[in-house]
């Protein structure tokens, strides 16, 4: 874990209360895709904790939701502003587990930690499909940047306004062929994705936490090698150690 000074260089809107930030500072501790890190914010008492969307250099993107006073405060800032954050949280998604074909699924703001995912896979000669699930056509975004990369995406609304209508689930037959899955979404999203698939895979989730770094104990959860804290044990967790409250 390392605290730097980050500058604002881009935030912009993907759509309606999401936004994309790049910041430019020191990313040596971000290691792994899937990793996050927590942003100090002013008058607020928690940093709020933001995956890692990508990292090129010393630019580190982010993708949040605007959902509360803290991601408020930031769709505000203009280029040049300074955030203080701690970058390296997370143990990040393991890419030497997956075979050559790999599924990507994600929902909402469970999204953009794939991306980066994505890249690295494919730098290592897999073949990535994807699967990206919203509720409405409104809300999609990152659909065209995972096909820039070489891609094979599929979108699902649970309206059906856009791609595959209902759940990410109803688009798993696209991607029959793929042996091993790495996912990150809203719970309900993740379990039923867990109960829908016979491959094994990885799951990061998205949780509350207090210090981001293991210290509170706020955000731990059962597994079978006892209770992890999503912060510093996770937020990926292997399927096979996954155990779910009822």
């Amino acid at each position: 874990m390392k605290q730097s000074l980050f500058s604002v260089k881009e935030n912009r809107p993907l759509t309606k209360d999401v936004y994309l930030m790049r910041l430019e500072g020191d990313t040596s501790d971000i290691t792994a895709p899937g990793q996050f890190v927590n942003i100090k914010l002013d008058g607020l008492y928690l940093r709020r904790p933001i995956s890692v969307n990508d990292v090129e250099g010393n630019i580190l993107t982010i993708i949040y939701k605007v959902v509360g006073k803290g991601t408020e405060q930031m769709c505000e800032m203009k280029e040049g502003a300074v955030l203080d954050i701690l970058t390296g949280l997370g143990n990040g998604y393991d890419t030497s587990l997956s075979g050559d074909s790999v599924l990507l699924v994600g929902g909402g703001v469970g999204v953009p930690p794939l991306y980066m995912l994505a890249k690295k896979l494919l730098a290592e000669n897999k073949k990535v499909g994807v699967i990206l699930g919203f509720n409405t056509e409104s809300e999609v975004f990152f659909e065209e940047e995972f096909k820039a990369l070489g891609c094979d995406v599929a979108v699902t609304t649970v309206d059906g306004s856009r791609g595959v209508k209902g759940f990410v689930t109803n688009a798993l037959g696209l991607f029959s062929d793929a042996a091993y899955f790495y996912t990150c979404g809203p719970e309900p999203m993740l379990k039923a994705l867990y109960n829908a698939t016979d491959i094994s895979g990885q799951f990061s989730f998205e949780e509350r936490m207090g210090c981001g770094f293991g210290a509170c104990m706020g955000c731990s959860c059962k597994t079978l090698y006892g209770n992890k804290r999503i912060c510093k044990d996770g937020p990926v967790l292997k399927k096979e150690e996954i155990i779910w409250e009822k």
